[in-house]
């Protein structure tokens, strides 16, 4: 296997970061699980936070990645984005959801539910 030069090498560790956090972010919104146990763990919070560690990574980079990078990273944080925003929608949607059933087990026998 031929050595990597000093660039190559770069480039090789900035992608294993990308894609740390990139991961990251997966796990935190639930959709793979924690290679460590295997369990599936959500925390929105955290995954916004990751997903703001590659927007900051994307524009203190900008200029100085290749258009496969770019093209790459580009992709990645619409991918992340929109799933992100489809978990949102989903805790609002069971939120709406507990609402109402909330509603209909405290209604009086008789009266309508709101």
């Amino acid at each position: 296997m031929p050595e990597l030069t000093s660039e190559q090498k770069q480039q090789v560790l900035f992608m294993q970061l990308v894609l740390t956090f990139q991961q990251a972010a997966w796990q935190q919104m639930g959709k793979i699980p924690n290679p460590m146990d295997n369990k599936i763990e959500r925390n929105l919070e955290q995954a916004r936070h990751s997903i703001d560690i590659l927007d900051m990574l994307k524009t203190r980079t900008k200029g100085n990645l290749n258009n496969e990078e770019n093209s790459f990273f580009d992709h990645m944080l619409r991918e992340l984005k929109l799933n992100y925003i489809d978990e949102l929608d989903n805790d609002k949607q069971a939120a709406a959801g507990s609402d109402k059933s909330d509603a209909t087990e405290n209604a009086t026998p008789g009266t309508p539910a709101a």
